[in-house]
C-alpha cells in the first residue's frame, strides 16, 4: 500500500514545491490568501536570501520563485544543497557557526533576507551573530534593506494559561528560549546599525504538507520525545506553512522596522484535539488502513496527563491589524482537512 500526495488547482496564488516524503514522490501546492495586504504587489525585481532552507524556507522561496524573485538561500550538507539545485535555487553551503566571509558576500548583494536558522544547544543567541562585528562589516555596504527572524512563541514562557500578545512580558525558561529571545534583539540590532527594516516573527508549532498531525498517524511511527512533552499542554499555538508565507509577503510589502508580531492561527488548541481529528479525518478517508494499536504512545497520544508546562494562548491580532493578514487556515481543523484532502493511497 502506497500513499501518494496528488495535487489540487485552488486559487489564486500557488505555493510550490517537489517533496518527497515516506509515501511517495509528490507535488504540494499550499495556497496563499488574496486578502493579505498588497500581496500582488511584491517588487519582482528583488532578491531574497533565505538563511536556512529548511520546512519553511522551501515553501516561501517557491511561492517568490512563482512571482518572478531571484531566491537563493543556504543549507548545511551537501546533500540539501543538490535537492535545492534541482529545485532551481542557488544554494550554498553554510555554517552559521563559523560565517564564511564569502558566503556574507552573496547575502549583501541581496535586498531581503529571512533568517531561519536554529539555535546552538550552551549557546544565548543566535550562532551567527558571534561574529557580529563581521556579519555587520561585510553587510553594511551592500543592498540589503530588510530582513526579518524566524523565533518562537516560547520566548513567553508559562503564562498560567492567559492570552498573551507582543507587549506582554516575556519570560522564556528553557536553553532554546533563552537563547530565542537574545537572538531576537540581537538581530534587531542589527538591522538598527545598518539602517534597514528589521522585523521578528514569533511562530507557533508549524505544520504544513508532509509535517502535520495527519502525516504522523498515516506513518504509524512511535512519538518523538518532543511530541509527547507537547501533548501535555492544555494550550498550544500553531500555524499552517501557507499562512506564514502570506504574513511574510505582507511584512515585505508593509515593512516597519523593529516590529514583533506573533504569527499563529486563532485556535490554540491541545494537541490530543488535534490528533483525535486528525486520526478521525484518516480513519474516513482511508478505513482499515491504521492498525489497531494499543501501545503506549497510542494512550499517550489520545488521553495525555494535563501540565501546565509553558501554557498560554498567544494572540494574532496585531498581525491582522497591522499588516491585513486574513488566515487560510484559522484553525487546525480546516488546515488538517486541506493537507488529507491532497493524499491518497494507491497499491
Amino acid at each position: 500500500m502506497e500513499v501518494c500526495r496528488v495535487p489540487r488547482q485552488l486559487p489564486p496564488i500557488n505555493l510550490r514545491f517537489n517533496q518527497t516524503s515516506s509515501f511517495c514522490r509528490s507535488t504540494v501546492r499550499c495556497n496563499l490568501s488574496p486578502n493579505a495586504k498588497n500581496s500582488s504587489e511584491l517588487p519582482i525585481d528583488d532578491q531574497m536570501f533565505i538563511l536556512g532552507m529548511g520546512f519553511v524556507g522551501k515553501f516561501f522561496a517557491a511561492d517568490l520563485k512563482a512571482k518572478g524573485w531571484a531566491v537563493s538561500g543556504s543549507c548545511t550538507t551537501v546533500a540539501k544543497k543538490e535537492k535545492l539545485e534541482e529545485l532551481g535555487y542557488q544554494a550554498y553551503l553554510f555554517d552559521a557557526n563559523h560565517p564564511q566571509p564569502e558566503i556574507l558576500e552573496i547575502v549583501k548583494n541581496h535586498t531581503h533576507l529571512v533568517i531561519s536558522i536554529p539555535t546552538v544547544k550552551g549557546l544565548v543567541g543566535d550562532p551567527m551573530l558571534r561574529h557580529k562585528r563581521l556579519v555587520e562589516s561585510v553587510l553594511k555596504d551592500g543592498k540589503l534593506r530588510w530582513l526579518v527572524y524566524l523565533s518562537s512563541t516560547s520566548v513567553y514562557g508559562d503564562c498560567g494559561g492567559a492570552w498573551v500578545d507582543e507587549d506582554y512580558p516575556v519570560n522564556p525558561t528553557n536553553e532554546v528560549a533563552i537563547a530565542r529571545l537574545a537572538a531576537e534583539q540581537e538581530w534587531l540590532s542589527l538591522g538598527n546599525n545598518l539602517g534597514i527594516a528589521a522585523h521578528v516573527f514569533r511562530l507557533g508549532g508549524i505544520y504544513g504538507p508532509g509535517r502535520s498531525a495527519v502525516d504522523t498517524i498515516l506513518k504509524q511511527e512511535p512519538l518523538s520525545k518532543g511530541q509527547r512533552r507537547r501533548l501535555s499542554k492544555s494550550y498550544t499555538s500553531r500555524i499552517h506553512v501557507a499562512d506564514i508565507c502570506q504574513s511574510l509577503n505582507a511584512i515585505i510589502s508593509n515593512p516597519s522596522s523593529g516590529s514583533i508580531y506573533n504569527v499563529v492561527d486563532d485556535d490554540p488548541a491541545p494537541r490530543e484535539e488535534v490528533f483525535e481529528l486528525a486520526q478521525k479525518l484518516v480513519e474516513q478517508k482511508f478505513p482499515g488502513h491504521i492498525k489497531q494499536d494499543t501501545s503506549p504512545e497510542k494512550s499517550e497520544l489520545l488521553s495525555p496527563e494535563k501540565s501546565s508546562r509553558g501554557e498560554k494562548r498567544v494572540s494574532n491580532a496585531r498581525l491582522k491589524k497591522e499588516l491585513g493578514v486574513k488566515l487560510l487556515h484559522p484553525s487546525y481543523r480546516s488546515g488538517l482537512q486541506s493537507i488529507i484532502e491532497h493524499i491518497h493511497i494507491s497499491g
